[in-house]
């Protein structure tokens, strides 16, 4: 069966994808920082009668990335990189001028670098894989100017380059940028705690990313909303 590692994956998007995938009869290998709630979403993820590997840790740990490619390696390889872990760089947001540095450092390296890095340690399994792919979880306010956003936004903004080049690096693999569009996310609530207007439900996109996976479209960035609608 394809092996798909899924970061960010105890709650929210990440748990919907891995909820779709482990339907579908995908083999799994997940990650977040907080070890109950991961180790509870494994164990109804294994209902369904796929293999789940559960590693808690920090995507900017080199030696956690390392354990999250190897053990997909020991399930069979990787099929499908998915790049959802995030950070926001404060909480709740706050504007530029009182931006902590050390939050916008954590968002790079959250959102960014360690996407990068996990890209690197699992390149060699996913040229090997019959249809390798690679996925980042990017936001409209990597591309547009939304006050408070800012560090969260260049983060994202980064990513999707990072994303851009190694589709064009890549070109036996599909790499895809999706933005996913407003969710009722806990990531959300942190960032904008008065914000309590009604959204989307996490689970409603994944057939926007489920497109992609079928039908495979050039590498590129995408936005969710338009893909359940038929376009891009």
């Amino acid at each position: 069966m394809p092996v798909a590692i899924i970061t960010g994956a105890s709650k929210g998007l990440g748990r919907a994808l891995a909820e779709a995938f482990a339907e579908r009869g995908w083999d799994l290998v997940l990650d977040a920082r907080t070890e109950a709630v991961l180790k509870e979403a494994a164990a109804a993820l294994s209902a369904h009668g796929t293999r789940v590997e559960a590693l808690p840790g920090d995507v900017t740990d080199a030696g956690h990335r390392a354990a999250l490619v190897a053990a997909a390696w020991k399930l069979g390889g990787v099929d499908l990189l998915v790049h959802n872990a995030s950070a926001l760089g404060a909480e709740p947001l706050v504007r530029l001028e009182e931006l902590p540095l050390e939050g916008l450092r954590r968002a790079l390296e959250v959102n960014t670098v360690a996407a990068l890095g996990l890209v690197q340690e699992a390149l060699p399994l996913l040229r090997a894989a019959p249809a390798g792919a690679v996925v980042t979880v990017s936001s409209d306010a990597a591309a547009e100017a939304y006050g408070t956003w800012g560090g969260y936004g260049a983060s994202k903004a980064a990513l999707d380059q990072l994303a851009a080049v190694l589709g064009v690096e890549e070109p036996g693999l599909r790499v895809w940028a999706v933005d996913p569009g407003d969710m009722a996310t806990d990531l959300y609530a942190a960032a904008v705690p008065e914000d309590d207007g009604p959204r989307p439900e996490p689970g409603s996109v994944v057939p926007g990313f489920l497109r992609l996976l079928a039908e495979r479209p050039a590498s590129g960035r995408y936005g969710a909303p338009a893909l359940l609608e038929g376009g891009r």
